[in-house]
């Protein structure tokens, strides 16, 4: 993540910390997938109502991430200007649990899930953030 983005996020977070709490890893990453499916039919359902004149296709919205030696914040981050928008979520990294990574082409990905969820949150790392992606997978235990 660019210095700007991540001083933004880091004053953003600032007030949020307990006593003693330090960041480990900051980064972009998205929560969730759009299907190939999805996609290709909003962009012939745009072209349609338009006459052909435009195509448009959903896009994610980017969520900044970062993590401490006690929990995980999820902002959303605005997409025109470096600055997090909104405090999305807090989740306490105590008996946290990760999936494989899946590798693919232009992302990687796994999956986090805590005691008793039946249902884990997906985080989508972009290429170029590979290290924030193997920082975070090596502070959580592989689900067994």
């Amino acid at each position: 993540m660019k210095a700007k983005r991540s001083r933004m996020l880091l004053a953003a977070l600032d007030p949020m910390l307990e006593s003693g709490e330090r960041v480990e890893v900051t980064t972009i990453v998205n929560l969730s997938s759009v299907s190939v499916r999805r996609t290709a039919a909003f962009a012939a359902a745009s072209a349609i109502l338009s006459g052909g004149a435009m195509s448009v296709i959903p896009a994610r919205v980017p969520m900044y991430l970062a993590m401490t030696d006690r929990r995980i914040f999820v902002f959303r981050a605005n997409p025109t200007f470096a600055r997090p928008e909104e405090r999305l979520m807090t989740i306490p990294r105590a008996g946290l649990v990760r999936s494989e990574t899946k590798e693919r082409l232009l992302n990687s990905s796994f999956v986090i899930s805590g005691p008793g969820d039946e249902q884990g949150l997906k985080i989508i790392f972009p290429l170029l953030d590979r290290k924030e992606r193997n920082a975070i997978a090596a502070a959580l235990p592989l689900a067994g």
